[in-house]
């Protein structure tokens, strides 16, 4: 039986700011917070929020790691050269109005946000973190049936099989 996720976890080199903005921006509570101190040495500072439904996202700090370096991108698509959507999270919202409204509560932060988009079967909009992660609070807006996973079916799905 799927029970969704418990936590999706990733990294910070400023914890601070990641508390700040998880918290105070996004409204999502840090639920734990606590240290690890590897055998090898350093500390690594860990927070979990809570963005509903019993599920999590956690951020690690790592400080003085052996193994861990200083200054890695956090922010994943930059690290690994990819674009900019390829890695992200998005956060579940009721329906296009509660979007409209996270959309305008994010620019009255002072966020740059992209959207509204409509993708058809859902809407999403687009902005960053601190860590400069990709994030999205997105809606369904049909539901989904068959139809929406047809695609496989088309010749060009096939096509790019790599098996």
């Amino acid at each position: 039986m799927n029970r969704g996720l418990h936590h999706i976890g990733l990294a910070t080199h400023d914890m601070e700011s990641t508390l700040d903005f998880y918290e105070n921006v996004l409204g999502f509570p840090a639920v734990v917070c606590e240290t690890i101190e590897p055998e090898t040495g350093g500390v690594i500072r860990h927070a979990f929020f809570d963005v509903g439904q019993g599920e999590l996202i956690a951020f690690m700090e790592a400080n003085d790691i052996e193994g861990v370096a200083a200054a890695f991108d956090t922010g994943i698509n930059r690290g690994l050269g990819t674009g900019s959507g390829m890695y992200h999270f998005a956060f579940k919202v009721a329906d296009p109005e509660e979007l409209a409204k996270k959309r305008d509560e994010l620019l009255e932060k002072g966020l740059k946000v992209r959207g509204i988009v409509d993708h058809g079967w859902c809407q999403s909009i687009y902005f960053r973190d601190p860590n400069f992660l990709q994030l999205e609070f997105c809606c369904l807006t049909v539901e989904l049936s068959e139809e929406h996973s047809a695609g496989r079916q088309e010749e060009v799905w096939k096509r790019l099989s790599r098996n």
